[in-house]
């Protein structure tokens, strides 16, 4: 890190990390500089190759424009795995009926 750089970051506003086996997401709300809120969610994956340790990262920015599709999108999927759930035949069926063509 640079000498003298200032690293109290004004844009993070909230951070909540939840840990799932070597995975960890970090759910963080940010601003921008005109005061437009933001979230980036961060999946972090421990791997191990020849001893040495290293995390890959892969990150989305979610706008405030899209919160609510996105939240209908996840809202939706999770639904769907709830039924999928109690009806283990269903989830072959399910997977072959998808048309990439509904996609848009």
């Amino acid at each position: 890190m640079e000498e003298g750089k200032n690293t109290d970051r004004s844009d993070d506003l909230y951070s909540n990390a939840v840990r799932a086996g070597k995975r960890t997401y970090f759910f963080d709300v940010k601003s921008t500089k005109g005061n437009d809120l933001y979230i980036t969610v961060t999946e972090s994956k421990k791997s191990t190759n020849n001893g040495r340790v290293s995390y890959q990262k892969h990150k989305i920015f979610l706008y405030k424009e899209d919160f609510d599709k996105f939240r209908e999108g996840l809202e939706d999927a999770l639904a769907k795995v709830d039924e999928l759930k109690d009806a283990p035949d269903s989830i072959t069926e399910a997977y072959t009926s998808v048309s990439f063509e509904e996609l848009g």
